[in-house]
């Protein structure tokens, strides 16, 4: 069987906030936004080459544990491609993201960076040409 990537989902605090934010930042496309029977306010986006984000809040019952922006198991980043990654540090941190790592020049690689988005997500930019 062949497996193909499905999509990612962010837990919020406030998913309407988060979702605005991500379609501000790097052109996500609202698609759904719905109540589901689970109770969570649930949104689901689109990035500009189709990729699903999901962005929902908590269950009913359920208590969301604090996020954690830092290197740490599990699910870590995910990764955006830019054109200029020191114009996008600046433009994003002029929405309220914080660099936290780089840019680096890794070698016969991208240049990259790391940032804190809304909600403690940790976002990695690549310039795949610098």
């Amino acid at each position: 069987m062949n497996y193909a990537f499905n999509h990612v989902h962010l837990k919020s605090s406030d998913p309407k906030k988060a979702a605005d934010w991500y379609v501000k930042a790097f052109g996500f496309k609202i698609v759904s936004d719905a109540t589901r029977v689970y109770g969570d306010r649930f949104i689901a986006c689109d990035t500009v080459n189709g990729t699903r984000v999901n962005i929902s809040s908590a269950r009913t019952g359920e208590k969301l544990g604090p996020a954690d922006y830092i290197p740490h198991t599990g699910l870590e980043h995910f990764g955006i491609t830019v054109e200029d990654c020191h114009a996008e540090i600046e433009r994003l941190k002029k929405l309220g993201a914080e660099l936290l790592e780089g840019p680096i020049d890794t070698p016969n690689g991208p240049r990259i960076a790391f940032m804190r988005c809304p909600e403690d997500v940790r976002v990695e930019l690549l310039q795949m040409k610098y």
